[in-house]
């Protein structure tokens, strides 16, 4: 069973049975039921958008020759960035 559907399970259920408890019972870390994922930032959105249009015209860059071409572009972003970014984007 994936984490959202137990973390979806223990919402949903208004039982005699605490947070801690039911949480134990589903394999769960109190931290993982409490946990509120965060979208990419507007900055990097539009990074990626510019990566996204740059790798159309040059698909063997990689995340080096990419961080070094934003550098030239103007935007102060270093290369594990643009790493996480292109895999985010599955490039």
């Amino acid at each position: 069973m994936s984490r959202g559907r137990r973390t979806a399970l223990i919402a949903a259920d208004k039982g005699g049975l605490s947070i801690v408890r039911k949480c134990e019972l589903l394999g769960i870390s109190r931290s993982a039921f409490y946990y509120d994922p965060k979208g990419e930032s507007e900055l990097n959105l539009k990074l990626m958008k510019l990566i996204d249009a740059q790798f159309l015209e040059t698909p063997w860059y990689g995340s080096r020759q990419m961080a070094r071409w934003l550098r030239r572009q103007g935007h102060g972003v270093g290369r594990p960035r643009t790493r996480r970014l292109m895999r985010v984007m599955g490039l």
